[in-house]
């Protein structure tokens, strides 16, 4: 039986009228925004949120508040004008809709909001992070919410949404809700499938959904779906009502060309004076039921593993999260079907009630992890590096979110071998580089991978782990530690006369190179920069004052890797960095990177093509001294 608020019929069509009259005057008052598709929308809130929707306004961190994404986050107008309905903002704050400096941006931003989960806006993505909300309540925290995700029709066409699709079937999500608004019209047309909604339960129905189909205008036709959705079990439901886009209105309502297009001040009028004038409800949304749950703490320290000979970093990094599973409950693990290369399948085989199997879908596996760390878990993503670049608007729609995920990539650079270009990820230093405020780490043997494990989890935001296929030395001792922000010097004289700079596994021929070159009286400084983002500016402008020149020697093209990242600290910048930060020498920097591209051939062979073996690096600072 579903308990739920009590609401008349006729409070429902007042305050969908009100949510489409304010969606109207919040978009007028913006000179931009998107009223008509908040408007075709309405119905289907006012319900939800006058009957079933449990949620305390006053507490947006109970745990055991449902969930409410709106996946088409162009119609915020739509939530912001539910928030006002729920007494949450007045209708002065409203107003300041997309006006700079408000609260209430163009689409929604959480940490603005606090009744906000995930930044959304870019489409395809709002099913993918209520997944995660979704598994981490019924299957970790054992939680009674639900989860509901108001889609677009357009964004059905994105490949993302039926990733959600397949997984929720898979692992019988019942407690996520998606709510189709079927409106028709697209941005400048009308969608795929128009009102043929036939068709999308159809194939809801084929990826194991439970699929209603309702008018979305008729409010007991509303009323009973979410009671169907709420009874319905073993299997995620999906909601699709027929709607119309600029419902209310005559003049707009179904036609072609009012997408993202506000009504002017006197159309505004004209619509508002039609449905009946302004009006000011507040509703009093249900709270969730009481719950005596708390967040599980950590039941002791991480220890790092210890190696008594060499290891591939990608097996260190799976070693590590095992090891960190067993004294943070909190941490899960998603993978993208490659567990057994990555080695997170060592966490899923210790841990697998929280360990989350995504299949080849790495665009649903980074969503879902960030829905994972909405609701407070230290959630790991990982696949081949070169396969996140699919998943890239998921991560810098992370970063939009301010959430906090850790993403590991394996099999990275031409050092894979044999394998070929298609499986060498050559742009993802730079790809995660760019992301807002993101951390990137590149460890070199088995102990560093393990100890920047740890580091990550308590790390705020995106960060990134690169790992390498071949087996690497052991260079540390598990007592050392790595700071985020640090590095490693490795080499060092007073005689150095030039600073190399390697990590992962160019460290490793930077090394052997050292030898080479101190064989021929050449002294050089050798620094592990272990943390590209943040990487260790004072140590690399130490360097730079006493040796002159620096050179970086990456596994990855020139562009945006760690050589820009050197090349960054010596930038001038207005803040006050770069040449004023105790700069006393402005050094050259040579850069040794991929130029060409790869084909197959052993690790050895294509490094060494690439000009980014230890022959190449000697040759390079022979030229350099000769100078």
């Amino acid at each position: 039986m579903v308990e739920v608020q009590t609401a008349k019929v006729d409070t429902l069509k007042q305050l969908a009228t009100q949510l489409r009259i304010d969606s109207i005057r919040c978009t007028t008052a913006a000179g931009s925004g998107h009223p008509t598709s908040s408007m075709s929308a309405a119905d289907l809130m006012s319900v939800l949120m006058s009957k079933y929707l449990k949620y305390d306004f006053e507490k947006p961190e109970l745990a055991n508040n449902d969930r409410l994404i709106f996946s088409k986050g162009h119609a915020c107008p739509l939530l912001y004008s539910m928030y006002k309905a729920a007494g949450a903002i007045d209708d002065k704050e409203l107003m300041t809709l997309r006006k700079f400096g408000s609260r209430l941006e163009g689409h929604p931003i959480p940490k603005l909001l606090p009744w906000v989960d995930v930044a959304t806006g870019s489409l395809g993505q709002g099913l993918a992070f209520g997944l995660g909300m979704a598994m981490s309540g019924k299957f970790i925290d054992k939680l009674s919410y639900k989860v509901f995700v108001l889609l677009g029709d357009s964004e059905m066409a994105e490949g993302s949404v039926w990733e959600a699709f397949h997984l929720a079937s898979h692992n019988k999500v019942d407690n996520l809700i998606a709510i189709l608004d079927m409106n028709r019209l697209g941005q400048h047309s009308q969608t795929e499938l128009g009102w043929d909604s036939a068709a999308y339960a159809a194939r809801a129905k084929a990826f194991g959904w439970h699929a209603i189909e309702i008018d979305g205008h008729n409010l007991d036709a509303i009323d009973k779906a979410y009671a169907e959705a709420y009874a319905t079990t073993d299997k995620p439901t999906i909601i699709i009502a027929k709607t119309e886009k600029g419902h209310g209105w005559p003049e707009i309502a179904n036609k072609d060309g009012w997408h993202g297009k506000p009504l002017s001040e006197e159309q505004a009028v004209e619509a508002i004076k039609f449905m009946g004038g302004e009006s000011n409800i507040v509703i009093k949304v249900g709270k969730p039921a009481s719950t005596d749950f708390a967040p599980k703490k950590n039941s002791g320290a991480f220890e790092c593993p210890a190696y008594d000979k060499g290891i591939a970093t990608r097996e260190a990094y799976g070693d590590a999260l095992k090891n960190l599973g067993a004294v943070n409950p909190n941490v899960v693990a998603l993978d993208a079907e490659v567990g057994n290369s990555t080695f997170s399948d060592k966490f899923g085989k210790a841990y697998p009630d929280r360990f989350f199997e995504c299949y080849i879908a790495e665009q649903l596996m980074v969503g879902a992890a960030v829905g994972f760390g909405n609701r407070g878990k230290v959630a790991f993503a990982s696949t081949f590096a070169a396969f996140l670049a699919r998943a890239f608007d998921f991560i810098r729609m992370a970063a939009v979110s301010r959430a906090d995920i850790r993403l590991c990539g394996s099999h990275a650079g031409v050092s894979i071998g044999q394998d070929g270009p298609s499986q060498m990820a050559l742009e993802d230093l730079s790809m995660m580089r760019s992301i807002f405020e993101s951390t990137v780490v590149y460890p070199s043997d088995g102990v560093s991978t393990a100890h920047l494990v740890n580091e990550l989890s308590q790390v705020p935001g995106i960060s990134y782990m690169r790992t390498t296929r071949e087996k690497t030395p052991i260079l540390y001792k598990t007592t050392d530690t790595f700071p985020i922000g640090g590095s490693k010097t490795l080499r060092t004289s007073k005689e150095d006369k030039v600073t190399v700079v390697g990590c992962g596994i160019t460290l490793h021929e930077a090394l052997k190179a050292y030898d080479e070159l101190k064989k021929d009286g050449i002294n050089v400084r050798v620094i592990d920069a272990y943390s590209v983002k943040p990487i260790d500016a004072k140590t690399l402008i130490q360097a730079a004052n006493e040796t002159g020149t620096i050179v970086v020697v990456e596994d990855h093209w020139p562009e945006g890797g760690i050589g820009d990242a050197v090349l960054d600290v010596f930038a001038a910048h207005e803040q006050g960095e770069g040449l004023s930060n105790g700069v006393k020498v402005v050094p050259r920097v040579v850069k040794l990177a991929v130029k060409a591209m790869p084909g197959s051939g052993t690790p050895e062979e294509l490094m060494n093509a690439a000009g980014i073996s230890a022959p190449h690096i000697v040759k390079a600072v022979k030229a350099v001294v000769a100078k």
